[in-house]
């Protein structure tokens, strides 16, 4: 594929006499994907897709025209296409209004990822599943979905510039279900197992934690009343929570119009943890660091440094707008969000937790206040009643509706020291590079409503 999009660059990115541009870019998005749909503990679906998309964008002074289209995955045919569209775009590129906050790149900077192999081997990942879940437990209702395969997105222009980045990656995403009691067959657990390279014993040990899970959750339900509890969230509930927090929290444009949800923190009037530390790190998680212009980003920019408020999210628009550097794409969201990790090792989270809430997943997460980001959701699948670090019971659904200053601020006793990455399992249109890197969370107390 890298060879298939150098020729379709090389045709296209080219500037040839006369032709009325300053600039031509190509952005390039493929992937080869395994999708496998699971019901009842067996295969109920698998799919193969391959696509290859791209994006041809002409500029002249601060005049821009792009048009996309798929592409079949042959050369020669393609590279006409292409042709057609760049000089199509050339030819109305006089009627397109100037865009004063139109920013290109002026250093060419090349940069490569290119994760080399055979596409992760979907067949022995679905021969483990189904051992596990068949031969080992049988009966055991597991409702999932797994995604696997090479994703590629890739960048070059006129100028020479080449980006090219290109991932394997996989996400089993399953939940296992209660099958005895009719009054508790609505109960779940729901777990992940997301990476690179599949290993065996990995998925057995996720596995055998969610049937130790799905046992507790056989025990009658324990109905708590509003209030406040001290809580304990595993990595998954706490990257929801961050994943809300990028809706308008981050970016410039946000901050600079008074409507991002951070305000109060960028503002000083409010902190978060000295133990707060959050990043948008593209070179620890599997997004790219170049965006659709071509800007290539840091590898880690600080958003949030022992509680404190450092640096925003800066499309390049805004760095027009701003005068300020480009760090992110448009719509200054993360990609590559992380949160680092704290001091409280994973065996030692039920004693510090001692007697509350142990919250496996939150779900329907929204802002029910944005100026003081405040955030609410739903408890979901497998949350637990503990007494002196012991389950005692699962709960009953809740809704929380607390404020995320609050919660990671003043409320905040202890982040786990390992973090998870936790990849996007986003399959609309596209398999999509993004990740939520993050650890879980101790809490002295989580307000709930009902």
């Amino acid at each position: 594929m890298k060879a298939y999009f150098e020729a379709l660059a090389a045709a296209v990115c080219r500037l040839g006499a006369g032709f009325p541009a300053d600039r031509v870019t190509l952005n390039f998005a493929s992937e080869t994907s395994e999708f496998v749909r699971f019901n009842r503990g067996a295969v109920r679906q698998m799919t193969h897709v391959e696509q290859h998309q791209a994006t041809v964008t002409v500029v002249a002074g601060q005049r821009r025209a792009d048009a996309n289209t798929s592409l079949s995955g042959k050369a020669d045919a393609d590279i006409a296409l292409l042709l057609g569209m760049r000089n199509a775009l050339a030819e109305d590129l006089p009627m397109v209004p100037p865009d004063p906050h139109l920013l290109m790149p002026d250093d060419v900077v090349d940069t490569l990822r290119d994760e080399d192999g055979p596409a992760t081997p979907t067949l022995p990942a679905i021969e483990d599943i189904v051992a596990l879940v068949i031969d080992e437990a049988r009966g055991l209702d597991l409702v999932g979905f797994y995604a696997a395969g090479p994703v590629i997105a890739a960048f070059a222009d006129s100028r020479g510039q080449r980006n090219w980045h290109r991932v394997l990656s996989f996400h089993f995403d399953w939940s296992l279900y209660c099958t005895g009691d009719p009054a508790v067959r609505d109960r779940a657990v729901k777990s992940t197992y997301a990476g690179s390279r599949w290993h065996s014993t990995e998925l057995r040990r996720r596995m055998a934690l969610a049937r130790t899970r799905l046992a507790l959750l056989e025990r009658p339900a324990r109905r708590l009343s509003p209030g406040a509890y001290r809580a304990w969230l595993e990595p998954a509930a706490v990257a929801e929570m961050l994943g809300t927090l990028a809706w308008g929290g981050f970016g410039i444009k946000q901050r600079r119009t008074g409507t991002s949800t951070l305000m109060l923190l960028d503002s000083g009037a409010a902190s978060l943890a000295d133990t707060f530390a959050l990043s948008e790190a593209p070179e620890s998680g599997i997004a790219p660091v170049f965006t659709s212009t071509g800007h290539v980003r840091p590898g880690s920019v600080p958003l949030v440094t022992a509680g404190r408020s450092v640096q925003a999210l800066v499309s390049p628009r805004s760095a027009a707008e701003f005068g300020l550097a480009a760090n992110a794409d448009e719509g200054e969201y993360p990609a590559s969000l992380a949160l680092a990790g704290g001091a409280l090792d994973d065996a030692g989270v039920p004693a510090a937790l001692d007697t509350g809430l142990w919250i496996g997943n939150l779900w329907y997460l929204g802002y029910s206040d944005r100026r003081t980001c405040r955030m609410t959701g739903m408890t979901r699948f497998a949350s637990f009643w503990v007494e002196h670090g012991e389950i005692v019971a699962p709960i009953d659904v809740m809704r929380f509706d607390d404020s995320f200053l609050r919660l990671f601020g003043e409320g905040l006793v202890a982040l786990s020291r390992e973090a998870e990455l936790l990849p996007s399992n986003d399959t609309y249109g596209q398999r999509h590079l993004g990740s939520i890197t993050s650890p879980g969370a101790l809490l002295a107390d989580m307000r709930f409503t009902l």
